[in-house]
């Protein structure tokens, strides 16, 4: 099996030792118990019954992520009923590279990294988490990872039904990004989707001066990060470009990046996930306070934020769109002008966006349980470096047959709303 290599432009938003938890900004400035629920308790997150409640006069116990929160949580917290795969899980794993080596040491970053590319998927105006159940009202996105996610989607439909464009159905997570549109009235697909996954080994002291604890990522969590609709906070994305001919850097929007990104070269957009976590919560009304980003105290410690100090393997995502000429590389833009842009820029009711001004993803995990503890006690805890799906331990997550480095096709008509 051939290696696959990636680019410096592809991974400068992963390339400092604390990439898996410094703020996107700081990156930019430097390039058990188990607890019974004795009485019956509903609780509902954006309107969706939890995969674990009570039931009449008996309870049943909730499964917490070890090293977090475990005493005091209520049905839907702590982490979702382990759902086992429905296929040969054999099936889909290689020998690592064809022979089985073991990953090298990730020394002397601090962090351990799993790391693997994804193909596009469909678009559809869904949004599951945002809007679950209500197919249509959201604007346009660009899905990744299982190929049946829609407005109905939950942890337990994920991990039953799907392939997935992220090498094989053993990772059925979803993950979503508002649309590209060429300003003619097409989408414009990612190429590929890049996905780093890093965190201090659960060894590390640091462990326990950034927060609380270093953790595994629960059962059934999901979050939104990046640009914020509600807030109009913008924060942990940027623009890039990486080819032949181009500039790369880190650029705030569309516009900047286009000017350094000429035809022919790919466009980037990058945005880094929290890394923080409160412990419990798998959700959160804003679908964003259960989680958070590290910061730079006063003292020169990078510190969790105080509700959510538990640490989680947070990701990097980046897609990456060959340019045409559709893009304006002028460097200039006023509303109006006829270039490419994100769904979200122009939303009904709210003044247009600067284009990529309002960048932001959307994820649901649907890891198999075994498949993501192969990553998390090898390629995070033993601090390798895993590219490519290695699991770290010899094995390998078997690559999409179909997979291709251009998306084909490139260009989709934009569905009707």
């Amino acid at each position: 099996m051939k290696k696959i290599v990636i680019s410096g432009a592809m991974i400068l938003a992963a390339s400092t030792a604390y990439a898996a938890i410094v703020p996107s900004g700081a990156l930019n400035s430097i390039t058990s118990k188990v607890t019974v629920i004795a009485s019956p308790t509903t609780v509902k997150l954006s309107g969706i019954l939890p995969a674990t409640v009570t039931v009449g006069g008996t309870s049943k116990t909730i499964e917490p992520v070890p090293g977090a929160i475990s005493k005091g949580l209520l049905p839907g917290q702590g982490q979702l009923d382990r759902v086992l795969s429905n296929f040969d899980v054999n099936k889909y794993l290689v020998p690592s590279w064809g022979s089985g080596e073991i990953a090298v040491t990730g020394r002397p970053d601090v962090v351990g990294a799993f790391r693997f590319i994804c193909g596009p998927g469909h678009v559809r105006r869904d949004d599951p988490i945002v809007f679950p159940g209500q197919p249509g009202k959201s604007h346009l996105h660009q899905f990744f990872g299982n190929t049946s996610t829609n407005a109905y989607s939950t942890y337990g439909t994920l991990r039953t039904k799907g392939e997935s464009t992220c090498n094989n159905l053993l990772n059925r997570s979803a993950y979503w990004i508002p649309a590209m549109l060429d300003g003619k009235g097409k989408v414009v697909r990612p190429d590929y989707v890049t996905i780093y996954y890093k965190r201090l080994p659960e060894t590390s002291p640091d462990c326990q001066k950034v927060g609380k604890a270093c953790v595994s990522l629960p059962r059934g969590m999901r979050y939104i990060f990046g640009y914020n609709m509600a807030t109009g906070e913008a924060d942990h994305f940027y623009f890039n470009c990486d080819g032949p001919t181009a500039t790369p850097g880190s650029y705030p929007d569309i516009v900047t990046a286009a000017k350094n990104c000429p035809v022919g070269n790919r466009l980037g957009a990058l945005v880094s996930g929290p890394g923080c976590w409160d412990g419990k919560n798998l959700n959160s009304a804003d679908h964003r306070s259960h989680v958070g980003y590290a910061q730079w105290n006063d003292r020169g410690e990078l510190k969790c934020p105080a509700k959510t100090p538990y640490i989680i393997p947070t990701f990097t995502l980046g897609a990456w769109y060959t340019v045409d000429e559709n893009l304006d590389r002028s460097g200039e833009w006023s509303p109006g002008t006829s270039t490419w842009s994100l769904s979200s820029d122009s939303m009904p009711g709210m003044a247009v966006k600067r284009p990529g001004s309002t960048f932001h993803a959307d994820w649901m995990g649907a890891w198999d349980d075994d498949v993501m503890k192969m990553w998390m006690d090898n390629c995070i805890n033993k601090l390798l470096s895993c590219n490519g799906g290695d699991l770290g331990n010899g094995k390998q997550l078997r690559g999409d047959p179909n997979f291709d480095w251009v998306a084909k096709p490139r260009l989709v008509d934009i569905p009707a709303a």
